[in-house]
Order: structure tokens, then C-alpha cells, then sequence
């Protein structure tokens, strides 16, 4: 029996391929993979408060792939690795790791500038991680921890609430999150700023 998932909106199908990288077979429905990845997610939040991180190792095309292996190799043979397959959203898969360079060139130069309140540099940092779509999973939640890594270690400022609930699973606040989303898509940062900090 394989791994049979049913997706909301905003989540990206996991290719037949991808799903052959589960290293807990026994897995087969969306709540088995939900519970291991929760786990997962939980010793990798751990792993981000044990040790100090500077500004200069966040914004490392290294750091944000050990973030997303930390999140999910127990659950998956490629986490932590740049995806190998297009998806429904994201950029090209042969050009994930130059836009990955901009995002991480653009965050510094906010930073330097004082472009943005941090609030918003952390923010406009997860929806650009997002937008790429770096791996074949976990994206959104990988971006999300990617932006509290950066509010809390970076500007020392305490991690977002992200609406208080579970974004992975529907609901209103799922709903209110991605029309925030959404509308950053447009260039317009302040429902999700205001979204995080709920």
C-alpha cells in the first residue's frame, strides 16, 4: 500500500518519485505523514534554539537547506536537497538556486539599509523562500521557520504567532494566511506582516 495524499489549497502534490523518498514506509495517510513531519518540525525547532545563529550564516544558501533537512529527514531521503521536479507553483527547477541568491543578496542589503522594519525584512524573506518553492515539500513551513530564524536570532525580536493555529490544515485561519499570501504576491507585505504577528 503507498502513500495515498489528499491536498487543500496551497499545497503542492508530491510527485510519485518524491513519495518514493519516505523513509518510513508504514506511512500512508496524510495524518500518519502530518504526525511524523510534526515531530520532525519539532526536533528541528529545538536544533534553532540550542545554539546562536549570526545574520551572516541565515542568509547562506547552506543554512536554508540544513534548515529544511532538520525539519524533515526523518521523514524524507531528500530533505534538505533543492528539488528536481517542476511544480504547480515556483520557479524553474534549474533556476531555484539563482533566485535563492537573490533573495538571500536582497535580505542582506534590506538588513544593511535599514529598508524595512525587521518585522517586515523576516516577512518579505518567507514570501520570497515560498514563491521559489525550493523542495518538493514542506515549503510553507520551511519558509515560516526560516523567517522566525530571522526575527529572533537576527534582529532578536520574538518569533511570530503566525495566526495562533495550525496553517496546515483548513480553516479560516489557513484562509485568512493565504489571502494574505496572496496578496504579497502583489507587493502588498502588510497582511502578512499583521497575519504573523496575530
Amino acid at each position: 500500500m503507498g502513500l495515498e495524499l489528499e491536498y487543500i489549497e496551497g499545497q503542492t502534490p508530491i510527485d510519485e518519485d518524491e513519495k518514493e523518498g519516505l523513509r518510513i514506509k508504514t506511512i500512508s495517510t496524510r495524518g500518519e505523514l502530518d504526525e511524523f513531519e510534526q515531530k520532525n518540525i519539532e526536533q528541528a525547532l529545538a536544533w534553532t534554539i540550542r545554539k546562536k545563529i549570526p545574520i551572516e550564516e541565515i542568509l547562506s544558501e547552506k543554512f536554508i537547506l540544513e534548515v529544511h533537512r532538520q525539519m524533515f529527514d526523518v521523514v524524507w531521503t531528500w530533505a534538505g536537497t533543492i528539488r528536481k521536479t517542476e511544480k504547480n507553483i515556483g520557479v524553474d527547477k534549474f533556476q531555484i538556486s539563482m533566485e535563492l541568491r537573490k533573495v538571500l543578496d536582497d535580505c542582506k542589503y534590506w538588513i544593511d539599509l535599514n529598508t524595512f522594519p525587521p518585522d517586515e525584512i523576516a516577512i518579505r524573506f518567507k514570501h520570497r523562500l515560498v514563491k521559489i518553492h525550493i523542495f518538493p515539500n514542506g515549503n510553507g513551513r520551511h519558509s515560516r521557520l526560516g523567517a522566525d530564524i530571522l526575527v529572533s536570532h537576527g534582529f532578536n525580536r520574538p518569533v511570530f504567532s503566525w495566526g495562533n493555529a495550525s496553517l496546515s490544515k483548513k480553516g479560516e485561519s489557513r484562509k485568512k494566511y493565504l489571502e494574505a499570501i496572496y496578496q504579497a504576491d502583489k507587493g502588498i507585505y502588510e497582511p502578512l506582516v499583521e497575519f504573523a504577528r496575530l
